[in-house]
């Protein structure tokens, strides 16, 4: 996992913003290791889904996102002429008959931030906790997984682009789904899990978004799982990450985290010598964990109150990016 953070959160990676070549170039990357472990590719090129949006060229600023009527999308044109960036899939496809036809979906995103203005020195916005980690973290177990026996229901690896920006892919995919989404049962979003925090007893301990919104979190810890609530629901990170996209859609579907609102967060200092590779390991030890048990045993279940308000539709989105960014995406088109 550590070659994995190293090689997302590297400087070559240019920050992997939406829609610039350093996140095309992360994107081939997971692409790469998922034809490796031998996943079933999900997307409609593969294992890229292509996710449409419109890449405008602007002052500099922060970004702005539109909504378009879902008619107004992708015209087929190839992902570095246009503003479409994409998700990854792949499936480790379910052997069990009463049970194959069925889904957990385990994702994280793999963009972030890009270039900023230089602090102390750096500009670039390296994720490395936000998320390469996840990112690594999905990627290790579509391995250790892809070694097991076969599952009881089928595994959907969702790598999203976006997320920074509005959790654009994960809408995308809710829309689109690889496995429909009344066959999916449950999904687990890996998010930052490259530090210990200390509010729930640090090492090797990852904490639930949501947790008492569904059975998942006492599904596990009744597996001995060292799975904890949510210690900052102040925080909404339930509503903030992508898991919510499928959690408006009626599937139970939480994020597993050990976030400890470090100070490095969306800054340039989020640097991949700074992660704890220790503990990222023993949080992915207990990530395959969730995993095996959401895909060999019962489905969780909402609790009285716990789910959200339904989603609207989604919609194409159109991303308006500052010039500077423009200059690293090659998808960008003066106007």
């Amino acid at each position: 996992m550590r070659n994995h953070v190293f090689a997302l959160a590297d400087d070559s990676m240019q920050g992997r913003r939406t829609g610039s070549e350093g996140a095309r170039r992360a994107a081939r990357y997971i692409s790469a290791q998922m034809q490796t472990v031998g996943l079933v590719p999900a997307g409609d090129s593969g294992y890229w889904q292509r996710v449409p949006m419109r890449i405008r060229n602007r002052p500099l600023g922060g970004p702005k996102l539109y909504k378009l009527p879902d008619w107004a999308t992708f015209d087929g044109l190839p992902l570095t002429e246009r503003g479409v960036d994409a998700n990854l899939i792949g499936v480790l496809r379910g052997v069990d008959p009463a049970m194959r036809n069925t889904a957990v979906i385990v994702s994280a995103h793999y963009d972030h931030h890009g270039m900023v203005r230089p602090v102390f020195g750096d500009s670039i916005m390296n994720g490395a906790d936000d998320d390469a980690s996840g990112v690594a973290t999905i990627m290790e177990l579509a391995r250790v997984l892809s070694l097991d026996p076969p599952p009881k229901r089928s595994i959907v690896f969702l790598l999203t682009t976006g997320e920074e920006l509005g959790m654009i892919g994960v809408d995308w995919y809710v829309g689109h789904p690889s496995i429909s989404l009344e066959r999916t049962v449950a999904a687990l979003q890996v998010e930052m899990t490259g530090r210990p925090d200390t509010a729930i007893g640090g090492f090797g301990r990852a904490w639930l978004s949501g947790d008492d919104r569904s059975t998942l979190g006492s599904m596990l810890r009744s597996a001995g799982l060292p799975v904890v609530p949510d210690p900052r629901p102040s925080q909404r990170f339930f509503e903030r990450s992508d898991n919510i996209a499928f959690a408006r859609r009626e599937i139970p579907a939480h994020t597993l985290s050990s976030f400890g609102l470090h100070k490095d967060y969306h800054t340039p200092a989020d640097e991949p010598s700074r992660i704890d590779i220790l503990h990222m390991t023993a949080v992915a030890k207990l990530a395959l964990e969730s995993v095996r048990i959401l895909a060999n045993g019962p489905p969780p279940s909402w609790n009285a109150g716990g789910k959200p308000v339904p989603a609207v539709e989604s919609a194409t989105t159109v991303l308006s990016l500052p010039a500077r960014q423009c200059a690293l995406a090659s998808s960008c088109r003066r106007r």
